[in-house]
């Protein structure tokens, strides 16, 4: 899977529309192979990222659990730090 799709459930705030839909496009140009379509699959690009998000954001609303939902600024810290000592 590609590696900019970021886990989108059980933060706190929740996912945002833009979010859903930048993780739709980049699921989108994984499955299509291209990351922009030529015109004439344009349409059927766009419907893809749509229908895509869509299903994503039901996922989301649908999802339960039993764990506190997690901070937004804390997880993207955590992944600032193993970036750093990755690319250290």
């Amino acid at each position: 899977m590609c590696r900019n799709i970021k886990p989108l459930f059980n933060f706190d705030p929740p996912a945002t529309h833009e979010e859903i839909r930048d993780a739709a496009l980049q699921f989108v140009r994984k499955v299509s192979g291209t990351t922009k379509p030529s015109k004439r699959n344009e349409a059927a690009f766009e419907r893809a990222v749509n229908s895509v998000a869509g299903c994503a954001r039901e996922l989301l609303d649908s999802l339960e659990t039993s764990q506190p939902p997690r901070d937004r600024e804390e997880v993207a810290a955590k992944a600032r730090a193993r970036t750093a000592v990755r690319f250290a």
